[in-house]
């Protein structure tokens, strides 16, 4: 991470340089990204939002997170409330710090970048929770962003969780703040 400095983003300056970053780390196709394009520009316009970058020392971001305080109004908490709801744990929804986007390019990944700019994110955060949403595989299969979650404390709260127009299930994870340190 020495080539690799994490800083404050202005996220509505720079969204089709972190478009073309989660892009390549999620696979995204044209059309998502259009999509997303207007999530994230309405996102920015939140008084709560904060970002932060990963940028190397020619400025290229190479990896971003943002998030804000949750609102039951938010579209997100919409969808997932049911799921809480389900398992008596629909409280996680208050006086929560949301991940709504965290994504670091394959070449930059397993260096620190993607726990620094989460951690950093959160360390700043009010609230003493967080929840996030990541791509839940099937049963008795994992994935890496998953186990990078948990190793930060995140467990799950609901899975098989289905957004509109999301081709997978996701699963809804929450930690207590701060993250869990190596």
């Amino acid at each position: 991470m020495d080539d690799v400095v994490v800083g404050p983003l202005d996220l509505a300056a720079r969204v089709d340089e972190a478009l073309a970053v989660q892009a390549l780390a999620f696979g995204l196709t044209d059309d998502e990204i259009g999509v997303r394009r207007h999530v994230v520009l309405r996102h920015s316009a939140h008084s709560g939002l904060r970002a932060l970058g990963a940028t190397t020392a020619e400025g290229r971001l190479v990896g971003f997170v943002y998030g804000m305080p949750n609102n039951r109004v938010y579209w997100w908490s919409t969808v997932v409330q049911p799921y809480l709801r389900a398992d008596g744990l629909e409280w996680w929804l208050d006086d929560s710090f949301v991940i709504t986007e965290l994504h670091v390019l394959p070449a930059y990944q397993k260096r620190g970048i993607g726990r620094e700019l989460i951690t950093r994110l959160t360390d700043r955060a009010a609230e003493p929770r967080s929840i996030l949403s990541a791509i839940d595989p099937p049963a008795g299969a994992e994935n890496p962003a998953r186990r990078f979650y948990r190793s930060l404390g995140y467990r799950d709260l609901a899975r098989r969780v289905l957004f509109p127009s999301a081709p997978s299930p996701y699963a809804v994870m929450g930690a207590e703040l701060p993250l869990r340190r190596p």
